[in-house]
């Protein structure tokens, strides 16, 4: 197998080399890498940094270089595991080749996860995290980490998938990349809930082609009631952007008040705050110190995060303006008259148009319109 030496962040390692000719990903190489995936390794670095676990399994290796970084670059005590030989193999050489104390196993990562438990769990499977996040919950005492790339399924792109894996009923909307991590995120909770134990949202987002977590386990029965009711459905409506939320296992009947279309439930899902403000700002005050190869993108990433409102949705003011058949308004504009009208509203980091409010679809429409009658004055 032929190899290269990579570095990511303070991390030189030998990865195999890929045929450029193969589509990737998967790739040719016997080992997968994926170097597209720096900036999720790079927000676990900093993450980890800043929370300080005692322990860290990284419970799919491949080449490793999660478990290697955060060995290398924060000190924490690592487990790396791979169920393929080889793999495990290349994992050995490269902590031989950085000096690092770190524990290489090679096993069936649920099989590993159901015999020993570790203060963070880290799953980033190819694909669907699905299969593991039951046997990841019972292994993580208090940090649970999880990577999603399956974001057609989750999305609502494929909905059958969606169902299966993840036994709730996602929708392509204009706000499908929040849709797919709330899908995730209370695909979690509710397989922590059954042992139990809740979770807290610290660190949350979508970024191109993954849904990444970063979560704390809380492990209280109050927890687990307080993640119950944090589970529920977003109500939209198939005609319009007319949506609303509803907590609770069942999702209600309702006809959207605009149009008398019965309204689609979203979900199961999770409501509410998805992130940490607090745990972010100590992330960004830490970022400029950890020389990560994504520190631009994470610089932006984290204030977006601290600022975002809590609700489960956003509006695409560009969408809502094409089917008003008008022109949309400048992003700083639009947030202005939707905060002169009297309600809160933030921008998302899921797409660059779109906006986090409360405010009802009246209220947005008219400031896309321009004729938003100031409340303030």
């Amino acid at each position: 197998m032929e190899r290269v030496r990579v570095t990511e962040g303070k991390t030189s390692f030998f990865a195999p080399v890929q045929d450029k000719n193969t589509q990737f990903p998967p790739g040719s190489a016997p080992i997968f890498y994926n170097p597209r995936m720096e900036a999720n390794r790079d927000a676990t670095v900093l993450f980890l940094s800043a929370v300080r676990p005692s322990e860290y399994l990284d419970a799919m290796g491949a080449t490793g270089v999660r478990g290697l970084r955060v060995a290398n670059e924060t000190g924490t005590h690592t487990t790396i595991n791979d169920i393929d030989p080889a793999a495990a193999a290349e994992i050995r050489a490269n902590v031989k080749d950085l000096g690092l104390d770190a524990e290489v196993t090679c096993q069936d990562a649920n099989a590993l996860m159901s015999s020993r438990r570790f203060d963070c769990v880290d799953l980033d499977p190819f694909g669907t995290p699905a299969p593991f996040t039951d046997s990841g919950c019972r292994s993580a005492r208090r940090f649970l980490c999880i990577t999603a790339t399956d974001t057609a399924p989750l999305c609502g792109a494929h909905l059958k998938a969606g169902m299966r894996r993840y036994w709730a009923r996602p929708m392509n909307t204009e706000y499908h990349g929040e849709v797919g991590l709330r899908v995730l995120l209370g695909f979690a909770a509710r397989q922590m809930i059954k042992y139990d134990r809740g979770i807290k949202p610290l660190f949350c987002f979508a970024h191109e082609h993954f849904i990444r977590l970063h979560l704390r386990v809380v492990p209280r029965v109050s927890a687990a009631e307080e993640a119950r009711s944090r589970i529920g459905y977003i109500l939209q409506c198939p005609h319009c952007f007319y949506r609303a939320e509803q907590a609770g296992m069942f999702p209600e009947r309702r006809t959207c008040p605009r149009c008398g279309e019965v309204l689609s439930p979203v979900g199961p899902l999770w409501l509410g705050a998805i992130n940490d403000p607090d745990l972010l700002e100590e992330m960004e005050a830490r970022l400029p110190t950890m020389g990560l190869g994504t520190a631009a993108y994470l610089g932006r990433l984290l204030p977006l995060l601290r600022a975002e409102l809590p609700t489960s949705s956003f509006y695409d003011y560009h969408r809502v303006a094409k089917r008003m058949r008008t022109s949309p308004p400048a992003m700083d504009v639009m947030l202005q008259r939707v905060q002169e009208a009297g309600y809160a509203a933030t921008r998302t980091h899921y797409v660059g148009t779109g906006v986090k409010t409360g405010a009802p679809l009246e209220v947005v429409e008219a400031a896309v319109r321009g004729d938003v009658p100031d409340k303030r004055s």
